[in-house]
């Protein structure tokens, strides 16, 4: 069976199981079953089988390296990279038992924890946490870090669990896979999808605006660069006071401002009703917006700037949000 596994046409990968606990196994074996199959066996029986299938046994090698307690995986669904994703997701830690050791450093930091006074401070302190008691709480002194490859003593494994610190990892870690003839390793199947994407979009985003910039047309560009020229021709015509179909509203608006502001500087007396509820009504609705009858020449000109900067800001774009619209 094994044999015609490395010879079927599809993904073959050894997944060490070491540590892991036969409910797990069963657990993690019935959620991938539809994707995968997974067969275990024994290394000699590997190499055996390997040989038969017609693959070089050093391929194999490439694949065993690194696992303790090793399985086959294959499926014709899914590729290597695909497979990894998944079988990493099956990871979990569990509390360590005596003899075993740190797979990697580990920390405990200092500060509160949920315990109460009581016999667990030296219990603590016996297993090389120092703690003592803090407003009623058992707090960790210091941070204490254990390095990768100490031996892990029956006690400390309890006191590590107490804290909610499960060092031993287990799962269905995968160890090297073959595909199409290709041998990867699983350093070269852990992808940063999340980086890979990030930096796809900031990509993107830069050359989006660098061809915008240059001023190429493409059908990704053309509608962001017609818009900015519009804008940029409005902006040019207002300056110019050509009056035409898409200038007229905001000249009209500016003149209506300018023409409001020279009335304020007049008697009352010398306005007509028109013109006074006009004043009047400007006031009341906005101070900043229009003039009043005290406001200055100068500030009507500074009001008719800033619609005009309004339009020279819409001649802009913003990058990806002009792209996806």
């Amino acid at each position: 069976m094994l044999a015609e596994i490395f010879s079927s046409d599809g993904v073959v990968a050894v997944v060490d199981v070491s540590g892991v606990p036969a409910s797990n196994m069963i657990d993690m074996r019935n959620t991938l079953r539809d994707r995968m199959s997974i067969t275990m066996a024994k290394k000699s029986l590997m190499r055996i089988a390997w040989t038969e299938a017609g693959r070089t046994p050093e391929e194999l090698e490439v694949l065993l390296e690194g696992a303790e307690q090793p399985c086959v995986v294959h499926s014709n669904s899914m590729n290597a990279f695909e497979i990894f994703s998944e079988l990493e997701k099956t990871r979990q830690g569990r509390p360590a038992k005596a003899g075993e050791r740190f797979p990697e450093q580990i920390t405990i930091p200092a500060g509160p924890t949920e315990f109460g006074p009581g016999p667990i401070v030296g219990e603590f302190n016996a297993v090389g946490i120092p703690a003592k008691i803090d407003k009623g709480k058992v707090a960790i002194q210091r941070d204490t870090t254990f390095e990768q490859g100490d031996e892990i003593s029956a006690d400390l494994g309890i006191m590590l669990a107490k804290l909610g610190v499960n060092p031993i990892e287990i799962g269905l870690i995968l160890t090297g896979a073959v595909e199409g003839g290709h041998i990867f390793s699983s350093s070269d199947l852990d992808l940063d999808t999340d980086g890979l994407r990030n930096d796809i979009v900031r990509a993107t985003s830069g050359s989006f605006n660098l061809a915008c910039n240059i001023g190429w047309f493409s059908a990704i560009t053309t509608p962001t660069l017609i818009s900015k020229a519009a804008s940029e021709a409005l902006s040019v015509a207002l300056e110019a006071d050509i009056v035409n179909d898409a200038t007229a509203a905001f000249i009209l608006s500016r003149a209506q401002s300018r023409a409001l502001s020279l009335a304020g500087q007049l008697d009352s007396n010398a306005l007509d009703d028109e013109l006074r509820a006009s004043l009047v009504g400007a006031a009341s609705t906005s101070t900043d917006a229009v003039p009043s009858e005290t406001a200055t020449a100068e500030e009507a000109e500074d009001a008719a700037a800033e619609e005009e900067e309004e339009v020279e800001e819409d001649a802009g774009f913003g990058g990806l949000g002009d792209l996806f619209g």
